[in-house]
């Protein structure tokens, strides 16, 4: 049987939900004997692969390179799972949304609040665009799972990925279906 082929994805978050993939400490080592990583934040491919089997993708959709990755994804991965609460929600990420579109924020933080300098970073290619609201991954792509938590603990990402390696479709018992 081939390995399954495992991506992990970082859009608009705080790297929480991979250090608790990281957690899985010594089932990483059983994980490398039955899966490849192929993409992922603690590596350095640069280009998202094709014939992806499973994406772990963290973070909210909050700018124009958010967006873009989580089309390309979608287009090459067969199960997406949004990985966390603000995959799932957007979460801490979307807290900006109620103080306006993007623009507006930008204006609240870098010109009435700027100091010696005040300017909105526009950089093209260097900073992203903000889209004006944050939004929740299965808003922007078709997920196939939602793995909730703030990060999910380390034994319920192991539960939905034991599940897909045994070719299962992941379910969380009552207790794994809470935030936070």
């Amino acid at each position: 049987m081939d390995k399954l082929r495992l991506a992990t994805v970082w859009l608009g978050g705080c790297s929480g939900c991979h250090m608790s993939f990281l957690d899985l400490d010594e089932w990483l080592i059983d994980l490398a004997g039955m899966a490849d990583v192929v993409f992922s934040p603690v590596m350095d491919a640069k280009t998202y692969p094709a014939e992806v089997d499973v994406a772990l993708v963290e973070g909210a959709v909050a700018n124009d390179e958010n967006r873009e990755m989580a089309h390309r994804l979608r287009a090459a991965t067969r199960y997406v799972i949004s990985f966390g609460d603000c995959a799932v929600t957007g979460n801490v990420t979307a807290m900006r949304n109620p103080l306006g579109l993007a623009l507006e924020v930008l204006r609240s933080v870098y010109i009435e609040g700027g100091d010696l300098n005040p300017r909105i970073p526009d950089e093209t290619g260097i900073v992203p665009t903000l889209l004006d609201k944050v939004l929740p991954l299965h808003q922007v792509v078709p997920v196939d799972f939602h793995l909730p938590g703030c990060p999910p603990p380390a034994s319920r990402i192991r539960l939905v990925l034991e599940a897909l390696l045994e070719g299962r479709v992941p379910v969380l018992p009552p207790e794994d279906r809470k935030f936070g």
